[in-house]
């Protein structure tokens, strides 16, 4: 079958497509045929080569998440999956492939209405969404502010806070256009990646940012982490929580949390999240149900563009150039 393989660390041209045998079907899995791969932001914090401790080797094939048709089953499980449509986790790899398997517990049957594409712009996204906001212990009426809100998880953040009844959602985007999509979406403030208020490109912001600057969040979703981190524990308004979900930027300072300690009589707390530490049942009833809304209108799923296997490396250079609005789906078929 025809594969992206990560042959050099570091520059998207270190990935090329290679054929490489199929993958073999162990008992508890399923073989699926790729429709659709989603490209995430961790793909590219991998391939990058920046993230360590997981003993990545050159040849590693990227990506966690695809859609397709199942069209073989291991043993203990049910053959009826054989020809359903699927979105499925295949782990850390394995995902930019014609055909791909996945444990019977990271797959997720997709209702009528819901596209191969649109699943994997929300298969992943959704939950990381959806829990970290509860990991945040966010309320209805509470402000919140999503940082790096212009990706697939963002986006969702923004949506679920929006539905959950937030008095306020503000986001952190690179620019007025974005801005505006994101006001579609449900954002109420729109501010600069350094956190300060950002109007539209004719200069009206609208009415609804002024002073948006200046304003202190019940909690911050961070998805960017990076250099700048620790200057948004100062939005944080007393009992305020930040959740980070991701390192899109890089590493946070070594000595970040002592900005945290320096604010003790505010009683702010920082964590971070991981989808790994959510029991599979809980997390694909929260997918399937986003699944459902989705084919029902009612959560939106942004897709930048939609690109052949093959130009893989072209949609890692667009996130690295911080061109992506959402996400970037590989079509295999």
């Amino acid at each position: 079958m025809k594969a992206v393989s990560i042959q050099t660390f570091g520059d998207p041209a270190g990935m090329v497509v290679i054929d490489v045998p199929g993958p073999e079907l162990s008992p508890g899995r399923l073989l699926i045929e790729t429709e659709a791969v989603g490209v995430g932001g961790v793909d590219a914090v991998i391939r990058r080569g920046t993230i360590g401790g997981f003993g990545f080797r050159e040849g590693l094939i990227p990506g966690s998440e695809v859609a397709g048709r199942v069209t073989a089953v291991g043993d203990g499980v049910d053959a009826s999956w054989v020809g359903r449509a699927v979105w499925a986790f295949t782990g850390v790899g394995g995902a930019y492939a014609e055909r791909a398997v996945a444990r019977l517990e990271d797959v997720t049957a997709l209702p009528a209405g819901l596209s191969p594409v649109d699943a994997v712009a929300l298969g992943c996204s959704g939950p990381v969404a959806h829990f970290g906001l509860a990991h945040a212990h966010f309320a209805k009426g509470e402000s919140v502010l999503v940082r790096g809100a212009a990706g697939s998880i963002g986006l969702l953040a923004v949506q679920l806070a929006v539905l959950g009844g937030a008095g306020t959602v503000a986001v952190t985007t690179s620019s007025p256009e974005r801005g505006r999509l994101l006001r579609q979406l449900g954002a109420t403030d729109v501010l600069d990646r350094s956190g300060a208020s950002a109007g539209d490109s004719d200069g009206d912001s609208g009415g609804d940012s002024a002073g948006a600057g200046d304003a202190r969040f019940d909690v911050i979703y961070d998805i960017v982490g990076g250099p700048e981190l620790p200057s948004f524990f100062d939005r944080l308004a007393d009992n305020g929580r930040m959740v980070s979900v991701g390192v899109v930027g890089g590493f946070p300072p070594a000595d970040f949390g002592a900005v945290l300690l320096r604010s003790f009589q505010r009683s702010l707390s920082y964590g971070t999240f991981s989808l790994d530490t959510v029991a599979a049942d809980e997390r694909n009833r929260v997918r399937a149900e986003q699944f459902d809304a989705a084919a029902r209108g009612e959560l939106r799923t942004v897709v930048h563009d939609v690109l052949p296997l093959d130009a893989a490396a072209d949609a890692h250079r667009r996130m690295d150039a911080g061109e992506v609005f959402g996400r970037i789906v590989l079509a295999v078929r």
